[in-house]
């Protein structure tokens, strides 16, 4: 596919199913993805009760970064199948996938079985996650597809404020196993809506062709890369030999990727759509933006927690803002994206999350929690706003038929943001702290420095500082980005009057 032919915007599509049909498609996509969403933030509080069960204290890690890194891999290929074989069948299985992993990580009689059972759930995960993207997009019309597309970041939200209360919940009353075993009737039900409602919306005019060495050198690129960013974040050390070797896999595997891509019949990343100022801007705005706000929102309880002294119910509390911001940000986006303009819209959120994370970056141990909250709020405002807006231009940078590279692609770079920035600012954090010798995880720092010494506080908000600026240096590179975005269509289905 060369850049030629996907560089016009793509044309509107039909009005797809009315009525309850579409209710029912909507519901059960944004259920398979509210599963998806609750599995990724429901762990923490139940994983110290899974280790004292299973045992294997030294895997902790692999128990959250083989969901990671498997839901990873998975957006690029799912957005590429989908475009060959269409969106429903695709779903159907993705949700089975996620339904087995779940159902083996709740009969797990060992932890080397759940974190193979966490994998097999990252991979349906992920291609849940584009996939409903996808769907969404095929059966809205397109005005209104901002406001289709901001509920999912509105499941988003509400996830993250049940998925922690909740994973104590199940553990407390009943067993962390139900964790993974309520996914099973809710999934099912998921299934029924895609099964029954789901139609082929997209015509497809050529027989399928599969980019096999494309796939493995994609995944072989992307798992070395984010391994590399995860051993190192997590103290394994930058220039230790494990970690250089996968940086160098990951180089290696990029340069002989581009080479197959350019020759491949029909890539599954074609490298030339990073031509286009759309996909090209629209994704590196995604890309900075993730690692700016995943950057805050994993140290920012660090913070509420290990400088300013709160419990960890309040720190709950003082983190539901930011949750919150990041959904009203997309709701806000998806209800006004067809006035003021999709890249109007972009760099107002990129302001937006540059102010919250700049305001952050200003924080002492003297300043009220409350007030600490109302930064991260505006920074997710900002984040919900970019999200949506880049998703759009994204969307109709590209042809009809790539719909599925389109929107996968976003959803990669909010995830390669993402861990890229938690991994760099654990380095930061740990260089200022500990010399670079160690590196705190979030969760358990907070609750061993919370109350200790003066100078230990301090150090570690000298740490946090660091860590904030490099969020607020990495909004400004999100604010240029969105700064080049093309006018693209002001999602009314006419040409925008952007300048």
């Amino acid at each position: 596919m060369s850049a030629d032919s996907v560089k016009t915007t793509r044309d509107a599509q039909g009005r797809g199913p009315e009525g309850a049909g579409r209710l029912a498609i909507v519901f059960s996509a944004l259920l398979a993805l509210f599963l998806g969403a609750l599995d990724t933030l429901i762990m923490g509080s139940a994983m110290p009760t899974v280790v004292a069960d299973l045992g294997g204290l030294h895997l902790y890690g692999w128990v959250f970064s083989a969901y990671l890194l498997s839901r990873a891999v998975a957006l690029p290929v799912c957005g590429k199948l989908a475009d060959l074989y269409g969106s429903r069948r695709l779903f159907l299985g993705s949700v089975g996938v996620f339904l087995a992993g779940s159902a083996w990580a709740g009969a797990a009689p060992a932890m080397g079985h759940l974190i193979a059972a966490r994998a097999v759930q990252g991979l349906g995960s992920g291609a849940n996650f584009a996939l409903v993207y996808i769907v969404l997009t095929e059966v809205s019309e397109p005005q209104k597809r901002g406001k289709m597309l901001s509920l999912a970041s509105i499941v988003w939200g509400v996830a993250s404020v049940l998925g922690p209360p909740l994973g104590g919940f199940v553990v407390d009353w009943v067993s962390w196993r139900w964790i993974f075993w309520m996914n099973l009737p809710l999934g099912a039900l998921s299934l029924f809506g895609l099964y029954f409602f789901l139609h082929q919306a997209r015509r497809r005019n050529a027989p399928a062709r599969i980019d096999a060495a494309g796939i493995l050198l994609l995944v072989v690129t992307v798992l070395a890369l984010l391994t590399a960013f995860l051993r190192a974040g997590e103290g394994g050390g930058w220039l230790s030999l494990q970690t250089v070797f996968l940086f160098g896999l990951s180089i290696l595997g990029s340069v002989v990727f581009v080479r197959v891509e350019r020759r491949a019949a029909d890539p599954v990343l074609p490298v030339d759509l990073f031509r286009i100022s759309g996909f090209r801007n629209g994704n590196g705005a995604s890309f900075v933006s993730s690692f700016a706000i995943f950057s805050l929102a994993a140290y920012a309880p660090l913070f509420f927690q290990g400088v300013l002294n709160l419990t960890p119910s309040e720190l709950g509390l003082a983190m539901v803002p930011l949750s919150l911001g990041w959904s009203f940000g997309a709701w806000a986006c998806g209800q006004q994206v067809h006035r003021i303009g999709r890249r109007r819209a972009a760099r107002a959120g990129g302001g937006f999350l540059a102010f919250g994370a700049a305001l952050a970056m200003f924080a002492s141990p003297g300043i009220r929690p409350v007030v600490f909250s109302g930064f991260l709020a505006l920074a997710g405002v900002g984040m919900g706003f970019v999200s949506i807006a880049t998703l759009l231009i994204v969307q109709d940078s590209l042809a009809e038929e790539a719909l599925g590279v389109a929107t996968a692609s976003h959803q990669f770079s909010r995830t390669l943001g993402g861990t890229i920035g938690v991994g760099v600012a654990g380095t930061l954090l740990s260089s200022r702290v500990f010399g670079g010798s160690e590196r705190f995880e979030p969760s358990a720092a907070a609750e061993a420095l919370a109350g200790l010494g003066e100078p230990l506080q301090r150090s570690l908000q000298q740490g946090l500082d660091a860590v904030f600026a490099g969020a607020a240096a990495a909004t400004v590179i999100c604010l240029i980005f969105c700064w080049r975005l093309p006018a693209g269509r002001s999602g009314d289905g006419l040409p925008s009057r952007e300048k």
